[in-house]
């Protein structure tokens, strides 16, 4: 699967955006792990055009993550589109690597974007939705793609029409949270629409589904029965970064492989707290590692005491002795229940 002259390979499975979660330590862990292509956190049109400097900062990427796509949203035109040339620019603006694709928000369910008519808030004005990518993709030199979600409520379902008018304003790829944001991320995700899409002969940019793919079957069946391009996880990845792994290893073996044992876990946890200690300073560093740490051990019996301590820690030292401990006390052991979607 291409896009634009960017290949990730055959039945790709990527990282989708998160806030607070996909900064890049998380990214970088992430494409290590099997992801082919992954997303920074949502980058605010008004706050880069604004000049604002936490923003500016999410667009910072590292070598070791590309191919990695830098998300935007808002809802005013002229914004969005300053906002797409300064992602264009995000090496020069931001330092490291840069953007290789641009990722335009139109999904976020949540109501302090969509509810000021950004994220999937934009689903209630398809007209200007579409405008908005035309202009984007006019702007920009680099690949331009679009998440989004089925509809704004189950009375307007309207992504297959949508689909094919984003397309044919440029887009390089499309991918389809299978709610509307209505659902917010309620009850099961509907994948019959995200196959129409695919399955439309008038389409012929990629198309990549998304939504409660919470393990290696759930993708290999996404695949099987959809025929999609390429898969997206979300919320699934939260402390459990090598879902990716064992996607991959499910799709080019036919194997699952067993579930990691609690030692290996401690070792990833350790890397990955590394690797946040060293993009974002001690203090930083500690306090946004609190909201992944306890995830990777969740369903661990007896854990709860342990928990609390990995979590309020502010010591770097004693956060890698509290994990240290849990390695010596559960070892080989398996959690009965994984990460997914602990947040």
């Amino acid at each position: 699967m291409k896009i634009g002259n960017i290949d990730l390979g055959e039945g790709p499975v990527t990282l989708a955006p998160m806030e607070d979660v996909t900064d890049a330590s998380f990214r970088i862990l992430c494409r290590e792990a099997g992801a082919a292509m992954v997303t920074t956190e949502f980058v605010s049109s008004d706050g880069l055009v604004r000049d604002v400097a936490k923003t500016i900062a999410k667009m910072h990427t590292l070598e070791e993550e590309a191919p990695v796509a830098v998300q935007i949203y808002g809802s005013i035109p002229e914004a969005m589109v300053d906002a797409a040339r300064m992602a264009d620019r995000a090496a020069e603006l931001a330092g490291g690597h840069g953007a290789d694709i641009i990722d335009i928000n139109f999904g976020c369910p949540v109501s302090k974007i969509a509810g000021r008519g950004a994220g999937s808030g934009m689903m209630r004005e398809p007209d200007k939705m579409v405008a908005i990518t035309k202009a984007i993709v006019e702007a920009v030199g680099k690949p331009v793609t679009v998440k989004t979600r089925l509809g704004w409520d189950d009375g307007s379902r309207i992504i297959v029409e949508l689909a094919e008018r984003l397309q044919d304003v440029g887009i390089a790829a499309l991918t389809i949270h299978g709610r509307t944001r209505c659902q917010m991320y309620k009850g099961q995700a509907d994948w019959t629409l995200i196959g129409e899409v695919k399955n439309n002969p008038r389409m012929h940019i990629p198309i990549i589904g998304n939504g409660d793919i919470a393990s290696a079957r759930d993708a290999l069946e996404a695949f099987e029965r959809y025929g999609v391009d390429g898969i997206m996880v979300g919320r699934a990845s939260f402390g459990h970064p090598w879902i990716f792994t064992e996607i991959r290893h499910l799709l080019d073996t036919g194997e699952e492989l067993p579930p990691m044992p609690v030692n290996e876990r401690v070792a990833l946890a350790k890397r990955h707290f590394a690797l946040s200690l060293e993009l974002k300073g001690p203090v930083r560093g500690v306090y946004e590692m609190r909201r992944h740490l306890s995830c990777y051990f969740k369903g661990l019996r007896d854990f709860k005491e342990t928990r609390i301590r990995l979590v309020t820690s502010t010591d770097p030292d004693e956060i890698l002795s509290i994990l240290d401990s849990i390695a010596l006390r559960w070892g080989d052991e398996t959690p009965e229940a994984s990460s997914v979607y602990a947040m």
